[in-house]
C-alpha cells in the first residue's frame, strides 16, 4: 500500500497548520480570525419579528474554527467576544457590549468554533459530506446557547424564542453550509493535501 493511500486526509492537521509554524503566525491567525468575524458581523439584515439579524458572523466563526483548529479558533472567538463586550463595535451591525439579547449567539459561536475546529483536526472539513456534518453540528451548538439566552434576556417563552431565534435562520444556514461545503474541501485540494 502506498503512503498516499495510507494517509489520504492527514488527520490532525487543519488548513492553518500548512503555514510555517511560529508564535507570530498563531497570534496573527487569532487576531485575523477575530477581525474576520467582526467584519462579517457588519453584514446584518434585520429579520421581521426577531431581535436577532441575519449576519455573516456565524459563517465566519465556523470558518475560523475549521481553518484554525479548536485551540486557535477558541482564542479567536474569545478575543472577538471579549473585545466586543468591552466596547469594540464589531458585533452585528456595529453593536458592542454584553447586554444584547443576541450575545448568547456570540457565546455559542465561541463554543462552536472549538467544536468544528476539533472535528476539522479529524478530517471533518476534507470532503463535502463531512464538511456538511461539521457545519450542521456547529450551527446546532450556536443555537443551543443562543436561543435559550434569547429567551432569558427577553422573557420569551421557549416556543417564541425558537420562532424568533431559530426558524427564520434555517434557510440561510443551509446556504452557509453549502458555501462551506464548496470552500473547505476545495482549499484542501488546492493545497494538495
Amino acid at each position: 500500500m502506498s503512503t498516499a493511500a495510507a494517509t489520504p486526509a492527514r488527520t490532525g492537521v487543519v488548513l492553518a497548520d500548512l503555514l510555517p509554524t511560529s508564535r507570530v503566525r498563531d497570534v496573527a491567525l487569532v487576531v485575523g480570525g477575530a477581525t474576520l468575524t467582526g467584519l462579517a458581523a457588519q453584514i446584518a439584515v434585520p429579520v421581521p419579528h426577531s431581535p436577532v439579524p441575519v449576519t455573516g458572523q456565524t459563517f465566519a466563526a465556523l470558518l475560523v474554527g475549521t481553518t484554525l483548529g479548536a485551540g486557535r479558533g477558541f482564542l479567536a472567538l474569545a478575543l472577538y467576544a471579549l473585545a466586543g463586550a468591552a466596547g469594540v463595535p464589531w458585533f452585528a451591525g456595529g453593536a458592542s457590549g454584553a447586554g444584547s439579547v443576541s450575545f448568547g449567539y456570540v457565546l455559542g459561536m465561541l463554543l462552536a468554533a472549538t467544536v468544528v475546529g476539533a472535528l476539522a483536526r479529524r478530517g471533518g472539513d476534507r470532503n463535502v459530506w463531512r464538511t456538511a456534518g461539521t457545519m450542521v453540528l456547529g450551527q446546532a451548538v450556536i443555537y443551543a446557547v443562543g436561543v435559550p439566552y434569547l429567551a432569558l434576556a427577553t422573557g420569551m417563552s421557549a416556543s417564541a424564542a425558537l420562532a424568533a431565534g431559530l426558524t427564520p435562520f434555517l434557510i440561510g444556514d443551509v446556504l452557509k453550509a453549502a458555501l462551506a461545503m464548496g470552500l473547505l474541501p476545495s482549499a484542501w485540494k488546492l493545497a494538495g493535501k
